[in-house]
């Protein structure tokens, strides 16, 4: 069993058993709703806001390089060579 298929395995075991202790009514973390929610309002900010940052904007060399191809050949409405 490779490393990834591990972790996943392991992830879905406490994925289960934490089910199974809500379906009981016992709370395996003491985390109240209000918590939770911002606590999701604040993770799906970020991912959203990396993800807008890092789409389309050549943060990466993979990026530089095809920003560079795309001057060459014209292909962009910015009239500055970077």
């Amino acid at each position: 069993m490779d490393k990834g298929t591990l972790i996943r395995t392991i992830a879905l075991l406490v994925a289960l058993v934490n089910q199974i202790l809500v379906l009981f009514d016992k709370s395996p973390l003491p985390i109240d709703s209000v918590f939770v929610e911002q606590f999701l309002s604040v993770l799906f900010t970020i991912i959203t806001s990396l993800m807008a940052w890092f789409k389309n904007n050549y943060v990466t060399k993979k990026g530089h390089r095809q920003k560079e191809a795309l001057l060459e050949k014209g292909l962009t409405g910015d009239k500055k060579q970077n």
